[in-house]
């Protein structure tokens, strides 16, 4: 599927939020409001907008604005605030749509664009929680049933956001759309479980506090978002740190300059071409540029630092010193597995699978000895005679399944190159 027919796919999801919120827009504008709503209107807006722009980087590079996530959120169950009772799904929709729009004006200034995806999925989030809970609110006065069905409608909109995003980066990232909901639902459900708790918090004192109640719920958003951006700051020093220890090699004259780098990126990809999740790419990732640090310990450099050409017995043992520094770190067992498996054979004796080797170590198996025999030539010819030399080792040595996917990027890539 070429990246084009991606682009496309994720329209939908902009063309069903557009139709919505233009709809809001026009019944809303066909209905004179009154003035207490306009006002409660504005402050939530202004709430939204400003959590907009107090966006933040969740771990997987994702961007989140939990505090607009909460505030729209809020705004969608809210009842009634200062004596007020607020019309329905059309009046919220365009309040949410505005401010949303509005606080990502500072990120297109700067030049960072406006994610209409981002956007898309508050809409449609706003819409499903306001047209959930307003027939509750219309048919009891009664303050539990009204709480369970604000918790209902949060957590019900919170997992639809999820599952939007979901099918958005299965389109981005071409992995299959159940794939992407668990990295999605992994990544995302505790900053979702404090935005529907904080939004059904706002909307239910905002009855009894009225406006005091954004501030006050806002201030334990502040501090779970920063908490997420802590954690995703230190992820992003750790894989940073563990890039500059895979240059160790290149340094030392033990491998060639960017094999590592070239390795995981190959290594990457062809995990995520046979549906592996972010979690399990994220160890592949640290594995492939580990994968030589066992080197290290060898007294002299192989010609080239090509060790798929080496004998099979010098193979395991650079695999088993990698796996053993991996080890050291006290946090990386599963990468230390990968890394030591990655010298095994797919297929040791008699011709059966190794169903105990690791679908990343046969991943980094492929892929360094795809760049051992091409490294950062673009030459047609060589790409074609490593992708046949790693055919013909399927009978032992290399997962065909993974040599398969290999030849599918490979092919892309070509493609891409002449388009």
């Amino acid at each position: 599927m070429s990246r084009r027919k991606d682009v496309r796919s994720v329209v939908p999801l902009q063309l069903v939020a557009a139709i919505v919120a233009v709809s809001s827009f026009a019944f809303t504008a066909a209905n004179p409001l009154p003035q207490g709503v306009i006002h409660a209107g504005v402050v939530f807006g202004l709430f939204i907008a400003l959590g907009e722009i107090l966006r933040v980087t969740l771990p997987g590079g994702r961007q989140a604005a939990p505090l607009a996530a909460a505030g729209s959120l809020a705004f969608a169950l809210l009842p009634e605030i200062n004596g007020v009772q607020l019309p329905g799904v059309a009046f919220a929709v365009t309040v949410v749509t505005l401010a949303s729009i509005i606080g990502s004006l500072p990120r297109v200034f700067v030049g960072r664009g406006l994610h209409l995806d981002e956007v898309s999925q508050r809409v449609l989030m706003t819409a499903t929680a306001a047209a959930l809970i307003r027939p509750w609110l219309e048919l009891t006065t009664n303050s539990n049933v009204q709480l369970i069905a604000m918790v209902v409608a949060g957590a019900l909109a919170g997992l639809l956001e999820i599952a939007l995003a979901a099918a958005t980066r299965a389109n981005e990232a071409r992995v299959p759309f159940s794939v992407a909901l668990v990295d999605e639902f992994r990544a995302m459900i505790g900053i979702t479980t404090a935005v529907t708790a904080t939004g059904v918090l706002m909307a239910l004192a905002a009855g009894r506090m009225n406006y005091w109640a954004l501030p006050v719920f806002a201030v334990p958003m502040l501090l779970t978002q920063f908490s997420f951006r802590r954690y995703a700051s230190i992820e992003a020093t750790y894989l940073q740190t563990i890039r500059a220890l895979s240059k160790v090699t290149e340094v030392g004259g033990y491998t060639e300059t960017g094999h590592a780098r070239r390795v995981s990126r190959l290594a990457s990809r062809i995990g995520s071409e046979m549906g592996m999740t972010e979690r399990e790419l994220t160890d592949l990732e640290y594995a492939a540029l580990m994968h030589d640090i066992g080197q290290l310990a060898w007294p002299e450099p192989f010609p080239g630092g090509a060790t798929s050409l080496i004998a099979p017995v010098h193979q395991r043992r650079i695999a088993e010193l990698g796996a053993q520094v991996v080890r050291q770190s006290g946090a990386l067992d599963s990468v230390a597995q990968i890394v030591e498996r990655q010298a095994d054979a797919y297929r040791p004796q008699r011709g059966l699978p190794d169903a105990t080797l690791p679908l990343a170590s046969r991943i980094i198996r492929v892929a360094n000895a795809y760049d051992d025999a091409v490294g950062a030539s673009l030459d047609m010819e060589r790409m074609h005679y490593a992708l046949d030399r790693l055919s013909g080792g399927t009978d032992r040595d290399y997962d065909p399944a993974v040599v398969d996917a290999l030849g599918r990027i490979v092919d892309r890539r070509l493609e891409e190159s002449y388009s």
